[in-house]
């Protein structure tokens, strides 16, 4: 059997201008994901997958490999094995993002905010300065919520999104009047309009 490592390595893929594709992958792989910077395979029958990055991203292959490891004491993220120039390979968690919750109608509990909270607080206290917290790299697990992306956790710009996100629970999401099942064009629309104003405030204020 071939080691992860070997595998990863299989993964062909060619991009053009900016634009990525998958030319060909190993048979002991299944795609399950897209990224804006990478392909996503689990390795058949193991809970382990392999993030290989887009060659104009090869670069955060380093990065966010670097990241896990100054996060592996804490449970709420995921595990990494192994990391080298152009993939990582983690954990694989079944779950639901908080995104897919909206639009399937599962219910979101406060104590994900609490746990989420917690587990950058412990990110801070190793250096890091969490940032890009939405709604699609939050998983939530029969065991509670787990964070998945770690690759902006050393911005040193400050990010307001998790703030947001947990204002928009706590006065909208929790009203009785405000529906908990929300169509995927909708909520890809609230996205667009919410980068739209962050950039702009980013940009106002140098």
């Amino acid at each position: 059997m071939k080691t992860d490592a070997e595998l990863a390595k299989r993964i062909e893929l060619k991009q053009s201008g900016a634009t990525c594709s998958i030319e060909s992958f190993p048979d002991a792989l299944d795609w399950i994901g897209t990224g804006r910077s990478a392909y996503v395979f689990r390795i058949r029958g193991t809970d382990r997958v392999i993030k290989k990055f887009f060659p104009s991203f090869r670069h955060l292959a380093a990065l966010e490999g670097g990241i896990y490891e100054q996060l592996t004491a804490f449970p709420t993220y995921a595990t990494m094995y192994e990391y080298d120039l152009d993939y990582i390979v983690l954990e694989y968690i079944e779950g639901q993002t908080l995104f897919e919750c909206l639009v399937s109608g599962t219910y979101i509990p406060e104590t994900v905010l609490s746990t989420v909270d917690a587990a950058l607080t412990e990110a801070r206290a190793v250096g890091l300065n969490p940032s890009d917290i939405h709604l699609r790299n939050i998983l939530l697990t029969a065991n509670g919520p787990r964070i998945i992306d770690v690759a902006r956790f050393r911005q040193t710009e400050p990010c307001t999104q998790w703030d947001d996100l947990k204002k928009a629970y706590q006065y909208i999401y929790t009203k009785p009047f405000f529906p908990k099942k929300l169509s995927e064009t909708f909520l890809n629309a609230i996205a667009d309009v919410y980068k739209g104003r962050l950039f702009e405030s980013i940009r106002k204020t140098g």
